[in-house]
C-alpha cells in the first residue's frame, strides 16, 4: 500500500520560501507520476505541480510557473516542492500525490496542460503566507 506524509508547511510572509517534503513507501510498478495539490475550503483541488517518475519530466500550473519547482531525491523516496517568492493567494492545505494504481483506481487532474493520473494521497501540510 502506498503511503505519502507530508511536512515542511508553516507561516511565511510574503516573499519568502518554503520547501515541503512528502515521505512515500509502498512504490508499486504501476505507479507513473507524483504532484503537488493545493486546496483552501470552499474551493476545488488544484494541481500546481507535476513530475514524471520515469522520465523527471516536470510541469507546473500557470500560477506557480517561475516559483515553485518540484523534484525527487535520486532513491525516490522524497518528493520535494520549493517554494519561492510566495503570495498570500498561495495559502492553502498542501498535499502530494501519487499515481497511478494497478486497479485503475485513479483521477485525472490537469496540470500545465498536461493529463495525470492519481490514486494515493497524502493527509497534506499547511502552508499559510502572510502579506
Amino acid at each position: 500500500q502506498v503511503q505519502l506524509v507530508e511536512s515542511g508547511g508553516g507561516s511565511v510572509q510574503a516573499g519568502g520560501s518554503l520547501r515541503l517534503s512528502c515521505q512515500a513507501s509502498g512504490y508499486n510498478r504501476s505507479m507513473v507520476c507524483m504532484g503537488w495539490f493545493r486546496q483552501v475550503p470552499g474551493k476545488e483541488r488544484e494541481g500546481v505541480a507535476g513530475i514524471y517518475i520515469g522520465s523527471g519530466q516536470t510541469t507546473y500550473s500557470d500560477s506557480v510557473n517561475g516559483r515553485f519547482t518540484i523534484s525527487r531525491d535520486n532513491a525516490g523516496n522524497t518528493l520535494y516542492l520549493q517554494m519561492n517568492n510566495l503570495r498570500p493567494e498561495d495559502t492553502a492545505m498542501y498535499s502530494c500525490a501519487a499515481g497511478p494504481s494497478p486497479t485503475g483506481t485513479q483521477q485525472w487532474y490537469e496540470i500545465g496542460g498536461r493529463q495525470l493520473a492519481f490514486a494515493y494521497w497524502g493527509q497534506g501540510t499547511q502552508v499559510t503566507v502572510s502579506s
